[in-house]
């Protein structure tokens, strides 16, 4: 498959969301006994927008449509509607355990699954109904479940309790410092810096990357005097270094970060001729796959939609 890189990237108007979580790399290798397809179909009107991958070779796909999550063998390419939805969105998933975060969308609300069974464990309304909002991505860590809102200037932990103890109630992080709330989608992407210490938030809407903290102060990540990731959706970390889908523009940026993540370098910027508006980005078995969202393309029932895995760059 031919890839090219991209020097530049033109703007454009960002949608939705994301992102990512470690790879556990030797046991997915284990998984490994042959290639694995590089196309992966999805059903005709899914409308897909998350992605989420495990320790083991099936991904996770989540529809902008009525939310519902269908999972795909990436050995085989053979896919199942894992959990029918609730009728509102599905966007950002993380993996953590058995466990499947669920971002909702303009439906203001979260849940997590049983990932061995498709079982919702716990559902959250984090914004009241009615209400504008759009949580649009989420990340996992050690202590606790982070949600983005993109029409909204505000973050919503999930602390666990003991054992990963699912919470009864999230809790709402404001967002201040230097993070300014605009037109369009804020908020997007998330991760965690290199070090652990803080969250890593990507601003669609002015390409602008931002350390924030566990309290909520966001300090402007310097990505140089003109460089940006305007369009920015999912983040996948990987040591030091920072992949960002900027959607409508076709291409995986690769940022180099310090441990702290309050400077970076975007390095190159990828694209592939099967890049049809990817949003999000998950890891397995030394390729990175993402969902094309074709928000460029009339969404209609009869409309295909598919993933593609790339070699990481």
């Amino acid at each position: 498959m031919l890839r090219r890189t991209f020097a530049n990237a033109l703007l454009g108007t960002a949608l939705a969301v994301t992102v990512t979580a470690a790879p556990a790399q030797a046991a997915q290798s284990r998984a490994l006994t042959s290639p694995l397809p590089s196309t992966i179909t999805l059903p005709s009107g899914f409308q897909p927008e998350g992605i989420a991958i495990g320790k083991k070779p099936y991904a996770y796909f989540g529809s902008r449509v009525d939310g519902g999550i269908y999972r795909v063998d990436l050995r085989t390419g053979a896919g199942r509607t894992f959990s029918e939805g609730p009728g509102t969105a599905s966007l950002g998933l993380k993996i953590d355990d058995n466990r499947l975060f669920v971002a909702g969308g303009a439906g203001g609300n979260a849940r997590v699954l049983d990932l061995r069974t498709g079982e919702v464990l716990k559902s959250y309304q984090l914004q009241p109904v009615g209400t504008t909002a759009f949580i649009n991505d989420v990340i996992v860590t050690d202590d606790a479940a982070w949600f983005t809102d993109s029409r909204n200037a505000v973050l919503f932990k999930l602390p666990f309790g003991r054992h990963g103890k699912l919470p009864a109630q999230a809790v709402a992080v404001p967002i201040t410092g230097d993070f300014v709330q605009g037109e369009g989608n804020n908020a997007n992407g998330i991760t965690t810096t290199p070090d652990g210490r803080a969250l890593i938030v990507v601003q669609s809407n002015t390409g602008s990357l931002f350390r924030v903290s566990y309290s909520g102060v966001a300090t402007k990540v310097d990505l140089g005097a003109t460089e940006t990731l305007v369009n920015g959706d999912g983040l996948w970390l990987r040591g030091k270094t920072l992949y960002a889908v900027q959607n409508r523009l076709n291409v995986i940026a690769k940022v180099e970060l310090n441990r702290k993540g309050t400077a970076g370098t975007v390095v190159s910027r990828t694209g592939d001729p099967s890049f049809d508006v990817p949003t999000t980005i998950a890891e397995f078995g030394k390729r990175f796959y993402l969902p094309n969202a074709r928000f460029t393309t009339p969404a209609e029932p009869t409309t295909t939609y598919n993933a593609v895995a790339v070699p990481i760059p």
